[in-house]
């Protein structure tokens, strides 16, 4: 049996006007740059940390009136659990351990909650941060208020915050006492008769090294001399390997190569491996308190936080070391910008930060799925198109040529690139319930989300049908994040709408000057499919009447409809070439449709 932190309140910390969060084993923190995830972090360091030290005035929050608060409250919530799940009561261990702090909910569920509180210190300057005993865990609304009873003398030791920072190299570590790879070597301890040993063991190698080299033994003759300024006395001892185990942290190093060979210092090594390594000895450092206080019959439980492990590393090394961080004993707590560490994380360990009105929320995907759509979120959306997490705003389409073309006629129009305004642009290979996961992550998550429809009756039913599934009744030919085509796909609109030389031209570009009429000359007449008829049924065998259908490429409409089956032919292909010369357009020239979806994002985002 283990514990959890389930639940953490903050109040007035930073960006963080009140958010209430609740912290499974793993939990992921997602969201754009200056979101809220470090302040999160942070806000939990300052309350069973040592953040203390680095609090000053830009950590408490400013309101909406401008003004400053004068203190920041966080409540955590731990509870006993097994199996992965609440259990009802903390094990022996942390009964001790917690003692008269543990609490019960009027079922019967025993947990701990402590509130911590930092204000200025009017009288001596700095900061007053105390630590109390609660009295009970309230309902949301209102927390801040609630009262709490006996103040803590310290941290719980036995829950200890280790923080690896976004800043991190173990190149540098390694000078550091105070480093995590710095506390492992510390640590080191051999018993009496092993050090005599080792030492012996190096002080033959110091000897091996002096005999077989001319330059330290003719260094050691001429220092030998010193023995001349102390009557004789004196012995000079060259020592190229530390001579007392004591003293093996002064010169340690850390060396990583394919083989013996070919390693070498941490020093000359990508930042991505110093910071892997550096992430790596916070591991060994959390393990080997784990394994003191087992050995001790103590109760631990680490709360390990990790701000973008994926810097520096390509894109298997961030889903590796992922795996290495979320191996090790109690909680683990992850703010990333990575796709990858992303669709790696389970639904439920996803927390999503953004900054609204000043203040930042957070948002999670809903703990039930209906019938199919949490695989096909999780395999469609998250695992494959993790980027979209870290969207301002999602905007969908049906087909292959709305995926190229619109993000490039939207940089045409505004004269900026969606990315950079933090906008996706998405198609979704269909229509109808191929919307659905992308629209149930972009409702939980709050992103705004816009769509792009092709016209025809049944695929605007569909998509009808889907959209109001998630978000309600809506009225999707008026509202003001769709827009749907008129009766068509996006290929037949546009020459609906006078594209139809561009598009001629275009294929003329891509196929030769003459492959419209050779399409039309070589397939006209041709068999197309085959269709149900409405005649009555056979009456010998009584199987429904079919006809052939042949292409006809006669007159304006056939040809057409021999444009449409080229571009059908090549999607890819004719989808780039007319973006191109689309976008060669003036923008007042570009297809209404398209500056109704424009317009609606920029008012909507």
């Amino acid at each position: 049996m283990s514990i959890q932190i389930d639940i953490i309140r903050i109040c007035g910390f930073r960006g963080i006007s009140n958010i209430e969060m609740t912290l499974p084993r793993v939990t992921v923190l997602l969201g754009q740059n200056n979101a809220g995830k470090t302040s999160v972090i942070k806000a939990l360091q300052l309350a069973i940390g040592d953040y203390s030290r680095y609090l000053s005035d830009e950590d408490f929050h400013i309101g909406e009136d401008g003004k400053r608060q004068d203190t920041i409250t966080i409540d955590i919530r731990l509870i006993p659990v097994e199996g992965g799940a609440r259990a009802s009561e903390f094990s022996e261990s942390w009964q001790q351990e917690f003692g008269a702090k543990i609490q019960a909910e009027a079922g019967g569920k025993q947990y701990v909650a402590i509130r911590t509180t930092a204000k200025p210190d009017r009288v001596k300057g700095g900061y007053i941060i105390d630590r109390y005993e609660m009295e009970s865990w309230p309902e949301n609304a209102g927390w801040e208020e609630v009262s709490y009873r006996k103040k803590l003398g310290k941290r719980l030791e036995s829950v200890p915050f280790i923080s690896i920072d976004a800043q991190r190299d173990i190149h540098n570590e390694l000078k550091e006492k105070s480093s995590f790879v710095g506390r492992v070597l510390s640590s080191v301890e051999y018993d009496d008769k092993d050090v005599a040993e080792l030492e012996r063991m190096v002080a033959e190698v110091n000897k091996e090294a002096i005999e077989k080299s001319e330059p330290l033994k003719r260094l050691k003759t001429h220092l030998d001399n010193l023995t001349q300024s102390f009557e004789g006395a004196g012995q000079t001892e060259l020592t190229p390997f530390p001579k007392k185990i004591r003293d093996l942290s002064k010169r340690f190093s850390v060396n990583f190569g394919e083989s013996d060979r070919s390693s070498f210092s941490m020093e000359y090594h990508g930042m991505g491996t110093r910071s892997w390594a550096s992430m790596l000895t916070v591991k060994a450092f959390t393990e080997l308190l784990a394994k003191n206080h087992e050995e001790e019959a103590e109760p631990f439980f680490p709360i390990m936080a990790a701000e973008e492990p994926e810097a520096h590393l390509h894109p298997n090394a961030q889903r590796t070391l992922y795996r290495q961080l979320i191996d090790v004993p109690g909680q683990v707590i992850i703010s990333t910008h990575s796709p990858y560490i992303a669709g790696l994380a389970e639904l439920h360990e996803i927390k999503y930060l953004s900054k609204q009105d000043n203040s930042v929320q957070v948002y999670q995907l809903r703990a039930e799925f209906e019938n199919d759509d949490l695989r096909k979120l999780k395999r469609e959306v998250v695992h494959s198109r993790g980027e979209i997490l870290f969207s301002k705003a999602i905007v969908l389409s049906e087909g292959e040529t709305e995926e190229q073309a619109l993000p490039e006629l939207f940089e045409s129009y505004t004269g900026k690139s969606p990315f950079s305004l933090g906008i996706n642009f998405l198609g979704v290979n269909g229509s109808g319930a191929k919307y659905r996961p992308f629209l149930i992550l972009a409702k939980d998550l709050n992103i705004p989300v816009f769509i792009f429809s092709d016209g025809e009756v049944k695929t605007v039913e569909d998509l009808r049908k889907n959209y109001e599934k998630i978000f309600g009744p809506t009225d999707i030919e008026n509202a003001p994040n769709i827009t749907i085509l008129e009766g068509t796909d996006f290929e037949g609109y546009l020459l609906s709408e006078g594209y139809k030389d561009l598009i001629e031209e275009t294929i003329q570009e891509v196929a030769g000057s003459d492959a419209l009429n050779k399409w039309i000359e070589k397939r006209d007449g041709t068999f197309l499919k085959r269709i149900r008829t409405d005649k009555p049924s056979c009456e010998t065998c009584r199987q429904p009447i079919f006809e052939d259908v042949h292409r006809d490429y006669s007159g304006d409409d056939g040809r057409v409809r021999a444009i449409l089956d080229i571009l059908d032919s090549s999607k890819p292909l004719y989808a780039k070439a007319i973006t191109d010369n689309l976008t060669k357009l003036p923008k007042e020239k570009l297809p209404v449709k398209v500056v109704e979806l424009f317009k609606k994002i920029e008012s909507g985002v």
